[in-house]
């Protein structure tokens, strides 16, 4: 919620100069793009991005707040081939509605977009094989594209992996380059099982009751933080 605020704050900077109640600028569009906002939601140390040429760029294009989505630095540039594999994990379960994506009109914009959802341990090979939760084509464009998905389907989503399969240069252009990545949607707190079991100090091996606690703030999960696709 305070990222929120600070979305906010970010990019409306100079909103008491009006001289009147509202504090956003709405011309921009900001309230729209910021309602259903789960950027507070996002486990960012958990982020995985394979094939990257700078380690962490994924994470950081994904950290960029609403008010710097048009800022061209940090990018995510794809490092041997032009295929990018991310993996986005959440602090609860979330009701996806869509995907906020920046990259150009240039050739190394990404075309091709596989969405995974819940899926452990993917890699290349995988993900192309395997049948996607969703399969969408991207427009080619400089503007912050927002890319609805089936919400019916991503209505559980613990952790989401995008493939980016391809860019427009028909394989001509080896680099994707994308500069901002954003998703909307509704967030429960997970509560339902215990995410953590706790065991009696001394306890008796024959024992096989299970002592077990609900938590409900929930820590981070480190990802894993590997980069570069295989041969």
């Amino acid at each position: 919620m305070s990222h929120c605020h600070d979305e906010h704050q970010g990019h409306g900077g100079h909103g008491h100069d009006h001289g009147h109640d509202h504090e956003h600028d709405h011309s921009d569009d900001i309230t729209p793009a910021l309602q259903h906002s789960l950027y507070q939601h996002i486990k960012f140390d958990g982020i995985n991005t394979m094939n990257e040429t700078v380690s962490g760029s994924g994470k950081a294009v994904v950290k960029k707040t609403w008010a710097e989505r048009l800022e061209t630095e940090p990018e995510l540039a794809s490092d041997a081939d032009e295929q990018i594999l991310m993996t986005v994990p959440f602090t609860g379960q979330v009701k996806l509605h869509s995907i906020l994506l920046r990259t150009s009109a240039s050739d190394s914009a990404p075309r091709t977009l596989k969405l995974f959802m819940n899926r452990d341990g993917l890699d290349f090979e995988t993900a192309e094989d395997l049948a996607a939760t969703q399969e969408l084509e991207l427009p080619r464009t400089s503007e912050v594209q927002e890319i609805p998905v089936k919400r019916h389907i991503f209505s559980g989503v613990r952790q989401l992996t995008l493939f980016f399969v391809d860019n427009f240069g028909d394989g001509d252009e080896d680099v994707t380059r994308i500069t901002y990545i954003g998703f909307r949607g509704e967030w429960t707190q997970l509560g339902r099982a215990p995410t953590h079991i706790l065991y009696e100090a001394a306890a008796n091996p024959s024992d096989h009751a299970v002592k077990g606690t609900e938590v409900h703030r929930l820590g981070h999960e480190t990802g894993a933080g590997g980069r570069g696709r295989g041969a």
